[in-house]
């Protein structure tokens, strides 16, 4: 059987195992359909109190974040105890990210070059407007590469408080990675604190395990108001740049995550995609890296893989690993491109490839933050979003849908590495891995 329909046939196990959540996407779908050909003062009223029940969903779940992350990374770090360990743990998964954001930045490349998705885009921006825009590209490109020094001097906070108040969350990972490292070194002093980190990991992971029983409804009032609002036939005037980011994500999914597993561990890609089924949809549901975390790591734990790895690699992966916003910002700026004719030449994909890693590593995991980011790149390119209006009003149109997509990406790549990372290191549980009936409940 091909290796896609293993996985296809994984996937629909955990859509059974977990079919309340998948019937609240399909139920979205349907009633977001249904309200958006019928409108009416009551239909504003049911699209208003979806969203509200969608962002009650959210928030919960993002209220666990910042302690999640904060003590999963003190107690993954400070447990590893080996400093040679830790190390070669932070190595691999770096190599392993980067790997996979290098090949899906790629896809992206390719397929937008070769499907030109900008170009039926390009008789609704004004020839003014256009030339102004290559103008700027040619005039301002050579002398914004230094600004990309200061972002990440941005990343290190002055202030480690005013930075969890405002949850930067690459300033807080520095911060918790620095501050884990110092407790790691200073031996069996640092008990009490890590007792105390332990004790809110546990607590958050239950408070999780609550949120999921609110995950069928929440998914499918977040599904239902992004189909009210947008409808189904958002998608035909935007169709091929649609279609190049479905075949890339699909390629990345069902090709280059089964082929790095193979290449670099002896974890099945099925059974991966089995185990972490909940998350999968709850990504798709959520358009949050973020808020899918808590159940990344409780899919990850649960099923197999150690604590010790997973609270290590997941927490760091959701905020840093973004490979499906990277080929996402890719493709998307490469159509701003053709859509306003500035002349791709190979030294500007180059720097657009390269500006999407980057940009990509600092998008936060929520809903619309891999469109937000788009902006550094555009920096890079001597140019502001606010110059790409009519572009940019494409691209909103089915921001929500592409957000799903590159999301679900996004937190399969996480597990993907976490996996890998727990099978070079003998912190995997086959048995329990590929034996799916006897999988503990997630909630």
């Amino acid at each position: 059987m091909k290796l896609h329909m293993q996985i296809l046939i994984a996937l629909g196990l955990g859509i059974k195992r977990n079919w309340h959540i998948f019937f609240g996407i399909i139920a979205g779908i349907l009633v977001g359909a249904f309200l958006h050909s019928h409108v009416t003062s009551m239909s504003g009223h049911i699209l208003n109190f979806l969203t509200f029940i969608g962002q009650i969903f959210i928030r919960l779940i993002q209220m666990v974040v910042i302690p999640l992350v904060v003590s999963a990374i003190i107690i993954g770090i400070t447990s590893v105890g080996d400093n040679r360990q830790l190390g070669k743990f932070g190595s691999k998964m770096i190599i392993y990210y980067g790997i996979l954001t290098t090949i899906a930045v790629s896809i992206g490349t390719a397929l937008a070059l070769i499907m030109k998705p900008g170009i039926k885009a390009a008789h609704y921006i004004s020839a003014n407007i256009a030339s102004d825009v290559q103008a700027s590209v040619t005039a301002a490109i050579q002398q914004q590469h230094g600004k990309i020094l200061d972002m990440f001097l941005g990343f290190i906070p002055s202030n480690p408080i005013s930075a969890f108040a405002n949850g930067s969350m690459i300033s807080i990972i520095l911060f918790v990675l620095l501050f884990a490292l110092a407790l790691a070194k200073v031996g069996d002093v640092n008990r009490p604190i890590v007792s105390f980190f332990e004790s809110v990991f546990a607590a958050t992971m239950k408070i999780t395990d609550w949120i999921m029983l609110f995950a069928a409804p929440g998914v499918f009032a977040l599904t239902a108001s992004a189909i009210a609002s947008y409808g189904i036939n958002i998608f035909g005037p935007i169709s091929k740049y649609l279609l190049v980011l479905v075949i890339g994500f699909a390629i990345q999914m069902f090709i280059i995550y089964p082929l790095f597993l193979k290449c670099f561990s002896k974890v099945s890609a099925p059974m991966l995609f089995s185990a972490i089924a909940e998350a999968i949809m709850v990504a798709f549901g959520t358009a949050s890296s973020s808020a899918t975390l808590p159940l990344t790591i409780a899919c990850c734990e649960k099923r197999g893989i150690s604590h010790k790895i997973a609270s290590f690699v997941l927490p760091l992966g959701a905020t840093l690993n973004f490979d499906g916003t990277a080929l996402l910002q890719t493709v998307a700026v490469i159509f701003l491109a053709q859509a306003y004719g500035v002349d791709l030449s190979v030294g500007l994909v180059i720097t657009i490839a390269l500006l999407a890693i980057v940009a990509s590593s600092t998008c936060a995991g929520i809903p619309g933050g891999g469109l937000i980011t788009i902006a550094l790149i555009l920096n890079g390119m001597g140019l502001s979003p606010e110059q790409l209006v009519a572009g940019f009003a494409f691209l909103f149109t089915i921001e929500r849908i592409t957000d799903m997509l590159r999301t679900t990406l996004n937190i399969t790549s996480d597990a993907v590495v976490a996996a890998t990372i727990a099978d070079n290191e003998n912190e995997i549980n086959y048995d329990l891995l590929n034996n799916p009936q006897a999988y503990e409940e997630i909630a």
